[in-house]
């Protein structure tokens, strides 16, 4: 065998590592609220002529300092540029209504206001999960509940959301039988993680989830195939 060109011995790299720290990176480490009505714009895959636009939750920075907006979408809290399915919605950009601007960055505001409320709280590394943040849910935002595809599923409101150290989100439900005082605020007792009690949840905008408790004919037929979909292994 010939001698290694290398002036350096072999090293074994540990790709577990490598992903770890990659992930880290990308962990979300901060929230703020969207309070001026900015809006993510998609289009869908059957009317790809048309946009539509839905309301901004919040800002979300990544330890790498990326930032972007946050929608209820699906079963989770959702970063807008992840929204790529030409069926259920492709991302296009942000909008602002007032102005009817479509952009393609997050506005430079949320950047310094994340970044300097990051170096603000900053927290110790623990390795326990725990709760770094929570902020109330200003859009109506609704979770249909399920455990199981044969059981009775049901509508909650959804009070809040929190962010735990290792990047997760939890949307916050209220078991209405512990409630003691109304409206139900972040820090009562009452609430609970979504994912703590249902096996599934799907989170809607305030007027479907009005359809839905409605009982509106297409609204539970476009749910019901949406559920099958999703169960479907």
């Amino acid at each position: 065998m010939g001698a290694s060109l290398s002036p350096r011995s072999a090293q074994v790299i540990d790709l577990e590592a490598v992903r770890q720290r990659h992930y880290a990176r990308k962990r979300l480490v901060r929230l703020a609220p969207e309070l001026d009505g900015l809006e993510m714009v998609y289009h869908l895959a059957s009317n790809p002529e048309s946009y539509y636009g839905m309301p901004i939750l919040a800002w979300g920075l990544r330890e790498d300092g990326e930032i972007f907006g946050l929608v209820p979408w699906m079963e989770s809290l959702t970063p807008c540029d992840q929204l790529n399915s030409h069926e259920n919605g492709c991302f296009i950009g942000y909008r602002d209504p007032e102005t009817e601007e479509i952009f393609e960055q997050p506005p430079e505001h949320k950047y310094v206001e994340l970044t300097s409320a990051a170096e603000y709280f900053d927290y110790e590394e623990s390795q326990e999960v725990t709760l770094i943040q929570q902020l109330p849910d200003t859009l109506g935002t609704h979770a249909l509940c399920m455990n199981h595809p044969e059981e009775p599923w049901h509508i909650k409101p959804v009070h809040g959301w929190r962010l735990f150290s290792n990047g997760s989100i939890e949307a916050l439900l209220a078991d209405e039988t512990q409630a003691t005082m109304s409206p139900v605020l972040l820090g009562d007792s009452c609430l609970y993680c979504g994912h703590s009690k249902h096996r599934t949840l799907y989170f809607f905008q305030r007027h479907i989830a009005n359809l839905i408790l409605e009982e509106d004919p297409s609204t539970l037929e476009a749910l019901s195939l949406m559920v099958v979909a999703d169960d479907t292994p």
